[in-house]
């Protein structure tokens, strides 16, 4: 009975730090595309994938996706600001990414 409950502690120890071992690694990913947006200058919000969107300080995968939906279904961003338009990005947000962000020339559209 001892033996049993010597290894049941085992797995569950082996199955709690299992978790935490892919997020180290999921942060480091992160820390390293963060660095990588950082180098290669600023995002345009007009032109960016949900990749490089989600390498921005406060910015996942949902919200890189509902900022590329909001921009197909309204057109380009005019100013930095307009992003506050998107559910999930709010104004200390905002701040905290402003001077990673540009706003390029629309794109015209193909007649």
């Amino acid at each position: 009975m001892k033996k049993l409950l010597v290894v049941a502690a085992l797995v569950l120890a082996a199955l709690a730090a299992a978790p935490q071992d892919a997020s180290a690694g999921a942060s480091r990913k992160g820390a390293s595309a963060a660095a990588a947006a950082v180098a290669a200058g600023p995002v345009d919000v007009n032109a960016a994938s949900a990749e490089e969107l989600d390498s921005l300080p406060g910015i996942g995968p949902a919200l890189a996706k509902r900022i590329i939906d909001y921009r197909q279904e309204h057109g380009p961003f005019a100013k930095v600001d307009d992003l506050l338009a998107v559910k999930g990005v709010g104004p200390k947000m905002l701040a905290k990414i402003r001077d990673r962000l540009t706003i390029g020339a629309p794109k015209e559209k193909a007649k």
